[in-house]
């Protein structure tokens, strides 16, 4: 019992340098990591190979639960010395941390390049129209982590956007922006900075907020920055699960062409709301 309370990723916090794929969920924390365990974990083998366990971590669950039996105590030492000597020894390819933020999972990777796994993901999810969860919203990757703080994210953003906007490099974008559990920051002076430099890093960079060929993905929690530069985000319904396997024709863009630069961080307000329905629809269907 002692172990099934135990929160999720304990001891594991999301912070600056780390990589990965950022979920948002329906209150069910739980269930999420469960859900993405198993999703990130099918698209995973596919796409990478089955992960390759030592002799030592598969016998966990089998001789060491027939001891539980026996002494239930020393058992339990035992498997918590075993996991925590093989967690150091290597690192999996997928693992919960906490994020900081309620209704929000943070999956660390390992190994992966995590914007090619979630849109091969939502690629195949958009084409087969078939939903593969109930409590996972939104699936975002993260490709870079620093700290939240504008002189930090200024000086890793001018090397984190080289191969997509640095010259020859150049492409059309736009920026979407949220932040949890943070009031320090200025949603309007983080647009303005870091569209400021893909601007610098090749002045063809345009924006477009009704089709672009690349999405900045800002996501703050707390005192982290997590950033991805993501394609076919109007596509697959701005990496929303429950929305992509809809009908094909409620894939059309949804963003105005009467948009400005200026108002392009008014794309969070509908991204909010396209998630607290979304969240609506899958809680109802839970019931």
């Amino acid at each position: 019992a002692g172990r099934a309370k135990r929160p999720r990723g304990a001891g594991r916090q999301l912070e600056a340098g780390m990589r990965g794929i950022l979920i948002t969920c329906n209150m069910n924390e739980r269930k999420c990591v469960g859900e993405a365990y198993s999703l990130l974990g099918e698209y995973g083998d596919l796409l990478y190979g089955p992960e390759q366990f030592s002799d030592h971590e598969e016998r966990l669950s089998g001789s060491d639960r027939e001891e539980d039996e026996d002494d239930v105590e020393a058992a339990l030492k035992k498997e918590v010395g075993q996991i925590r000597a093989s967690t150091e020894q290597k690192l999996r390819r997928f693992q919960s941390v906490e994020s900081g933020a309620n209704n929000v999972v943070f999956i660390r990777t390992q190994g992966i390049e995590p914007e090619n796994l979630v849109h091969h993901i939502l690629k195949d999810m958009h084409t087969t129209k078939k939903k593969k969860t109930r409590v996972i919203l939104r699936m975002l990757p993260i490709s870079g982590t620093c700290k939240a703080f504008m002189e930090d994210m200024k000086k890793y953003t001018e090397t984190f956007f080289e191969p997509w906007f640095k010259a020859p490099n150049k492409g059309t974008f736009q920026i979407v922006y949220k932040a949890r559990n943070n009031s320090h920051m200025s949603r309007e002076e983080v647009i303005k900075e870091l569209a400021g430099i893909v601007g610098s890093l090749n002045p063809e960079n345009k924006v477009d907020l009704n089709n672009p060929q690349y999405t900045v993905v800002v996501e703050i929690i707390k005192t982290v920055c997590c950033l991805s530069v993501v394609r076919d985000y109007v596509l697959f319904r701005k990496y929303n699960l429950q929305e992509v396997v809809k009908s094909n024709k409620e894939d059309a863009q949804q963003n105005p062409s009467s948009l400005t630069e200026e108002q392009n961080s008014q794309v969070v307000k509908a991204e909010t709301e396209e998630e607290e329905k979304s969240s609506k629809e899958v809680k109802e269907e839970n019931k």
